[in-house]
Protein backbone atom coordinates (compact mmCIF):
# COMPACT_ATOMS: atom_id res chain seq x y z
CA UNK A 1 0.00 0.00 0.00
CA UNK A 2 1.66 3.54 -1.20
CA UNK A 3 1.82 5.71 1.77
CA UNK A 4 -0.28 8.65 1.87
CA UNK A 5 1.51 11.66 2.37
CA UNK A 6 0.17 15.68 2.46
CA UNK A 7 3.64 17.52 1.39
CA UNK A 8 5.75 15.44 -1.08
CA UNK A 9 8.95 17.45 -1.39
CA UNK A 10 11.19 15.80 -3.96
CA UNK A 11 14.71 14.23 -3.24
CA UNK A 12 16.87 13.89 -6.14
CA UNK A 13 20.02 14.84 -4.70
CA UNK A 14 20.52 18.57 -4.41
CA UNK A 15 17.79 21.42 -2.78
CA UNK A 16 17.46 22.75 0.81
CA UNK A 17 15.40 19.74 1.61
CA UNK A 18 15.23 19.90 5.07
CA UNK A 19 15.16 23.53 5.62
CA UNK A 20 12.19 23.83 3.40
CA UNK A 21 10.60 20.28 5.03
CA UNK A 22 10.80 22.15 8.45
CA UNK A 23 9.06 25.49 7.29
CA UNK A 24 6.75 23.31 6.00
CA UNK A 25 5.96 21.80 9.12
CA UNK A 26 6.07 24.72 10.63
CA UNK A 27 3.22 26.51 9.15
CA UNK A 28 1.72 22.91 8.92
CA UNK A 29 1.95 21.29 11.85
CA UNK A 30 -0.35 18.69 11.60
CA UNK A 31 0.67 17.43 7.92
CA UNK A 32 2.23 14.72 7.14
CA UNK A 33 5.36 16.41 5.33
CA UNK A 34 7.40 13.73 3.62
CA UNK A 35 11.04 13.93 1.48
CA UNK A 36 12.07 11.37 -0.62
CA UNK A 37 12.08 10.19 -4.18
CA UNK A 38 9.37 7.21 -4.46
CA UNK A 39 7.61 8.12 -7.80
CA UNK A 40 4.02 6.30 -6.24
CA UNK A 41 4.64 8.10 -3.15
CA UNK A 42 5.25 11.66 -5.23
CA UNK A 43 2.27 10.64 -7.63
CA UNK A 44 -0.07 9.88 -4.88
CA UNK A 45 0.84 12.99 -2.51
CA UNK A 46 -1.65 15.94 -1.80
CA UNK A 47 0.79 18.45 -2.84
CA UNK A 48 4.28 18.40 -3.83
CA UNK A 49 7.62 20.50 -3.93
CA UNK A 50 10.05 20.56 -6.13
CA UNK A 51 13.11 22.34 -4.61
CA UNK A 52 16.78 22.94 -5.74
CA UNK A 53 19.85 24.55 -5.94
CA UNK A 54 23.63 24.24 -7.63
CA UNK A 55 24.34 23.65 -11.40
CA UNK A 56 21.08 23.17 -14.34
CA UNK A 57 22.91 20.11 -15.58
CA UNK A 58 23.55 18.20 -12.51
CA UNK A 59 19.97 18.99 -11.44
CA UNK A 60 18.03 17.78 -14.41
CA UNK A 61 20.56 14.57 -14.97
CA UNK A 62 19.56 13.33 -11.49
CA UNK A 63 15.91 14.17 -11.92
CA UNK A 64 16.46 12.01 -15.23
CA UNK A 65 18.66 9.51 -13.99
CA UNK A 66 16.45 8.92 -10.95
CA UNK A 67 13.02 8.54 -13.65
CA UNK A 68 11.68 11.63 -11.72
CA UNK A 69 11.18 13.68 -15.10
CA UNK A 70 8.21 12.19 -16.15
CA UNK A 71 6.76 11.95 -12.65
CA UNK A 72 7.07 15.77 -12.18
CA UNK A 73 5.59 16.93 -15.19
CA UNK A 74 2.94 14.15 -14.48
CA UNK A 75 2.38 16.13 -11.09
CA UNK A 76 2.92 19.58 -13.21
CA UNK A 77 -0.94 18.51 -14.29
CA UNK A 78 -2.62 16.76 -11.71
CA UNK A 79 -2.01 18.54 -8.09
CA UNK A 80 -0.75 21.62 -6.57
CA UNK A 81 2.85 21.87 -7.14
CA UNK A 82 5.46 23.99 -6.11
CA UNK A 83 9.10 24.54 -7.48
CA UNK A 84 11.75 26.86 -5.83
CA UNK A 85 14.85 28.31 -7.18
CA UNK A 86 16.72 25.85 -9.91
CA UNK A 87 13.32 23.93 -9.26
CA UNK A 88 11.66 26.49 -11.12
CA UNK A 89 14.25 26.82 -13.87
CA UNK A 90 14.18 23.30 -14.25
CA UNK A 91 10.64 23.48 -15.16
CA UNK A 92 11.75 25.60 -18.06
CA UNK A 93 12.29 24.46 -21.97
CA UNK A 94 15.90 25.45 -22.01
CA UNK A 95 19.11 27.11 -19.88
CA UNK A 96 22.15 28.19 -21.38
CA UNK A 97 23.71 26.96 -17.73
CA UNK A 98 26.49 24.67 -18.89
CA UNK A 99 26.73 25.35 -22.14
CA UNK A 100 22.74 24.65 -22.79
CA UNK A 101 20.62 22.54 -20.69
CA UNK A 102 17.11 21.19 -22.11
CA UNK A 103 14.73 21.07 -19.14
CA UNK A 104 11.69 19.91 -18.29
CA UNK A 105 9.09 22.26 -20.54
CA UNK A 106 6.46 22.41 -18.33
CA UNK A 107 6.45 26.16 -19.38
CA UNK A 108 7.86 27.51 -22.82
CA UNK A 109 10.58 29.90 -21.13
CA UNK A 110 14.04 30.26 -21.15
CA UNK A 111 16.60 30.48 -18.42
CA UNK A 112 19.45 33.20 -19.32
CA UNK A 113 22.77 34.65 -17.20
CA UNK A 114 22.94 37.83 -15.44
CA UNK A 115 26.40 38.29 -16.81
CA UNK A 116 25.10 37.78 -20.49
CA UNK A 117 22.46 40.71 -19.92
CA UNK A 118 23.91 43.26 -17.74
CA UNK A 119 25.68 46.08 -19.64
CA UNK A 120 28.78 48.23 -18.13
CA UNK A 121 25.98 50.65 -16.42
CA UNK A 122 25.39 47.80 -13.68
CA UNK A 123 28.65 47.25 -12.72
CA UNK A 124 27.70 47.37 -9.50
CA UNK A 125 25.86 44.54 -9.55
CA UNK A 126 27.45 41.26 -8.56
CA UNK A 127 26.43 37.69 -9.93
CA UNK A 128 24.99 35.72 -8.53
CA UNK A 129 22.07 38.08 -6.96
CA UNK A 130 22.54 37.29 -3.44
CA UNK A 131 20.43 38.89 -1.21
CA UNK A 132 17.30 40.58 -0.27
CA UNK A 133 14.84 42.17 -2.95
CA UNK A 134 11.49 43.35 -3.30
CA UNK A 135 8.63 41.54 -5.54
CA UNK A 136 6.10 43.28 -7.44
CA UNK A 137 2.93 41.72 -7.84
CA UNK A 138 2.20 41.49 -11.51
CA UNK A 139 -0.75 39.88 -11.07
CA UNK A 140 -3.48 38.21 -8.63
CA UNK A 141 -3.11 34.69 -7.23
CA UNK A 142 -4.08 32.68 -4.02
CA UNK A 143 -0.52 32.37 -3.03
CA UNK A 144 0.09 35.83 -3.06
CA UNK A 145 -2.73 36.25 0.04
CA UNK A 146 -1.33 38.03 2.95
CA UNK A 147 1.49 39.45 1.51
CA UNK A 148 1.98 42.96 0.05
CA UNK A 149 2.86 43.63 -3.77
CA UNK A 150 6.77 45.19 -2.65
CA UNK A 151 7.23 42.30 -0.51
CA UNK A 152 11.35 41.17 -0.09
CA UNK A 153 12.13 37.70 -0.35
CA UNK A 154 16.10 36.20 -0.15
CA UNK A 155 17.34 35.10 -3.33
CA UNK A 156 20.91 32.95 -4.64
CA UNK A 157 20.54 32.99 -8.74
CA UNK A 158 23.41 33.90 -11.11
CA UNK A 159 20.53 32.82 -13.95
CA UNK A 160 16.75 34.10 -14.41
CA UNK A 161 13.78 33.84 -16.49
CA UNK A 162 13.14 37.24 -17.81
CA UNK A 163 9.65 38.56 -17.16
CA UNK A 164 9.26 40.68 -20.36
CA UNK A 165 9.37 37.22 -22.26
CA UNK A 166 7.34 35.11 -19.64
CA UNK A 167 2.96 35.11 -19.94
CA UNK A 168 3.07 33.36 -17.14
CA UNK A 169 4.73 36.00 -14.50
CA UNK A 170 2.14 36.45 -11.38
CA UNK A 171 5.70 38.41 -9.31
CA UNK A 172 8.62 40.29 -10.72
CA UNK A 173 11.91 41.32 -9.11
CA UNK A 174 14.55 43.80 -11.01
CA UNK A 175 18.21 43.10 -10.79
CA UNK A 176 19.23 45.24 -13.32
CA UNK A 177 16.76 43.61 -15.29
CA UNK A 178 13.26 42.19 -14.82
CA UNK A 179 13.06 38.87 -13.62
CA UNK A 180 10.32 36.40 -13.13
CA UNK A 181 10.32 35.82 -9.33
CA UNK A 182 6.96 34.41 -9.30
CA UNK A 183 5.01 32.29 -12.19
CA UNK A 184 2.02 30.07 -12.38
CA UNK A 185 0.11 28.07 -14.56
CA UNK A 186 -2.75 25.93 -13.51
CA UNK A 187 -2.10 24.04 -10.57
CA UNK A 188 1.80 25.29 -10.83
CA UNK A 189 3.81 28.10 -8.67
CA UNK A 190 7.21 28.42 -9.30
CA UNK A 191 9.40 30.91 -7.26
CA UNK A 192 12.95 31.73 -8.37
CA UNK A 193 13.70 33.02 -4.28
CA UNK A 194 14.11 30.41 -1.71
CA UNK A 195 10.65 31.18 1.02
CA UNK A 196 12.60 28.82 3.62
CA UNK A 197 14.79 31.45 3.90
CA UNK A 198 12.55 34.61 3.51
CA UNK A 199 11.13 35.03 7.12
CA UNK A 200 7.49 35.71 7.82
CA UNK A 201 6.47 36.43 3.83
CA UNK A 202 8.55 33.61 2.87
CA UNK A 203 6.42 31.34 5.75
CA UNK A 204 2.89 32.67 4.43
CA UNK A 205 3.34 32.08 0.58
CA UNK A 206 4.45 28.27 2.30
CA UNK A 207 1.23 28.38 4.26
CA UNK A 208 -0.78 29.85 0.93
CA UNK A 209 0.66 26.54 -0.65
CA UNK A 210 -0.59 24.31 1.55
CA UNK A 211 -3.78 25.86 2.11
CA UNK A 212 -4.52 26.18 -1.86
CA UNK A 213 -6.61 23.61 -4.04
CA UNK A 214 -4.65 23.90 -7.58
CA UNK A 215 -7.25 26.50 -8.93
CA UNK A 216 -6.08 30.02 -9.36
Amino acid sequence: MTKSVDVAVIDYGMGNLHSVSKALQHVAPNANIWIGDDPEIIKNATRVVYPGVGAIRDCIAEVRSRGLDQVIVEVAKTKPLLAICVGMQGLMQHSSENGGVDCLNVFPDKVTCFTDVLGPQHADLKVPHMGWNQVVKTSDHPLWNKIDSGARFYFVHSYFVAAASCSSVVGRANYGVDLVAMMAKDNIFAVQFHPEKSHTDGLQLLENFVNWDGAS
